[in-house]
């Protein structure tokens, strides 16, 4: 299979062809009716919107589209050189996978560790590492939810003006904890993303909320969740120290004794080794496949061979492409664990208009992509060429270094919120639409697919990945400048959601399970 590196885009050419196999190619630019692509030997037989395909020979109907020389979908009719194909004329259909687990796995050539990159990090007691340094507060039930605003709205920048190096007071809140099963997946769930977030090396200390008589009992709570209580965490029962307001004041004096501790520390090289990614794409167009998500899988590719993790997640946006991932799998015994989860998700949305059967968002059809296939194709490349070493559980803790799959939906905000409480201490985010998302404790880095879209949302894009569009990058180079830009965020520079103070409101553990 080529990639842009291999097949340099052509600055005067309109469209992008991916490989020699292909039948479709991607209109670089808009393309009115009758433009003539003397690349392809075609005339347009339609408008072609930006990032859209185009039929580069006769496709009889029922013929499969092929797009990076796999097969997105089945011609709905038959298709002339040069007509327009989309979800009017792409139809989904079964497609043979052999999943030939492992067959093309290699393992990770690993640099000297006096070779690795490093950046400014934090080292905590434990060994590991952290990119910020905050104080959290958290709730085990949304019963405590106004409390836990209170108290973080109460540590405005002018009182953290003492603590330099805090970088700030967090509330993560949800909507779950009562009303919900007692036991089983739900509640492990729920319990092991909010354990995993408190003990986030991120997370410098934390105080707990609760009411008191909620399913998700706080002893209960930590108990599961090796959580106790002593300087740098703290537990306020509403019911226990007298009601709201107790709970507000209890929880200021918890955060008022943890910040002189929480400052004490400083920024020092470590390896990149101790750099966990969470990989995100939303908002996804026709060039998210050709230029963020692949350069983003160049970057993940260096980051492994310094030692470092990413985490390829958003389940069911892999489905259509998943036979390619297992064939990259260490062992078939976590390929079988990565087709169980995929088997899970049929399952769980059985009958239901989701994307894991077949229709892809409004956003994501204007954009260019005609079904989750092509959407999956496009995805998966944010993991690069690595092997594959394991395969996670929503929230798990990640333990295996190197590129790893954590099974998430997905929805943005609940998939960031299990790769962090996993381990992830950056999220890289991809986007051809425009998404706006952030993330705590752990920054967001937002790549951008196309230069129109950057340009208009410079605010809020960090990486204008559109440069391999535009023909003044190479796949290759792009992905060494975004490595590089992680480095510099894991030092402490600000991306631009936290610039925006963006993050807070897009903690979202994974709401499965009966509400009753």
């Amino acid at each position: 299979m080529s990639d842009l590196l291999e097949t340099p885009v052509r600055p005067n050419d309109p469209v992008i062809r991916l490989d020699p196999e292909d039948n479709v190619v991607v209109a670089r630019e808009p393309i009115a009716a009758g433009t003539e692509i003397g690349s392809e030997g075609v005339t347009a037989l339609a408008d072609i919107p930006l990032g859209h395909k185009i039929a580069t020979r006769f496709i009889a109907k029922g013929e499969p589209i092929l797009k990076y020389s796999t097969v997105i979908g089945f011609a709905g009719d038959d298709l002339q050189p040069g007509a327009y194909l989309h979800v009017h004329n792409v139809l989904n259909g079964a497609v043979k996978k052999d999943y030939r687990f492992g067959e093309d796995y290699r393992p990770t050539e690993l640099l000297p560790p006096a070779e690795r990159a490093t950046f400014m990090g934090i080292k905590r007691p434990d060994g590991s590492v952290a990119t910020r340094n905050y104080i959290g507060l958290f709730i085990t039930v949304n019963c405590s939810a106004t409390v836990a605003r209170k108290v973080a709205a109460y540590f405005d920048e002018d009182r953290l003006a003492d603590y330099p190096n805090v970088d700030g007071v967090v509330a993560f809140v949800h909507e779950q904890g009562c009303g919900m099963e007692l036991t089983g997946e739900p509640m492990d769930l729920l319990r092991r993303t909010l354990g995993g977030t408190i003990k986030h090396p991120n997370i410098a200390g934390a105080v707990v909320f609760s009411l008191g008589c909620e399913r998700n009992n706080l002893p209960k709570f930590f108990e599961e969740q090796s959580l106790a209580a002593g300087k740098m965490l703290h537990a306020v029962t509403m019911q226990d120290v007298g009601g709201t307001a107790a709970a507000v004041e209890a929880g200021k004096k918890a955060v008022r004794e943890m910040l002189p501790i929480a400052n004490q520390v400083t920024r020092e090289p470590c390896s990149a080794e101790h750099i966990t990614i969470g990989l995100q794409c939303g908002g996804s167009d026709g060039f998210s496949g050709l230029s963020a998500n692949p350069a983003l899988g160049k970057a993940v590719d260096i980051l492994v061979r310094h030692g470092g993790t990413a985490m390829l997640s958003e389940t069911p946006e892999l489905y259509g492409v998943e036979h390619t991932l297992t064939a990259r799998m260490k062992s078939r015994e976590v390929g079988e664990k990565f087709i169980d989860r995929i088997n899970w998700w049929l399952d769980y949305t059985k009958g239901r208009d989701t994307q894991m059967n077949g229709v892809v968002s409004p956003g994501n059809q204007v954009g260019g992509l005609a079904n989750i296939i092509e959407k999956a194709l496009g995805g998966s490349k944010k993991g690069g060429s690595a092997g594959i070493e394991g395969v996670f559980h929503y929230a798990e803790p990640v333990t295996t270094k190197g590129l790893v799959i954590m099974d998430t939906p997905g929805f943005d905000p609940v998939s960031a919120t299990g790769q962090i409480a996993g381990g992830a201490n950056i999220v890289c985010f991809t986007t051809g639409r425009g998404s706006c998302f952030g993330s705590f404790p752990a920054p967001t880095i937002k790549l951008a697919t196309n230069t129109p879209m950057f340009t208009r949302m410079t605010g809020d894009m960090d990486i204008n990945c559109g440069q391999v569009i535009d023909g003044q990058k190479s796949l290759e180079a792009m992905g060494e400048e975004i490595f590089a830009h992680i480095l510099r965020i894991a030092s402490g520079e600000k991306s631009k959601s936290e610039a925006l103070g963006v993050g807070e409101e897009e903690f979202s553990p994974w709401p499965i399970g009966v509400t009753g």
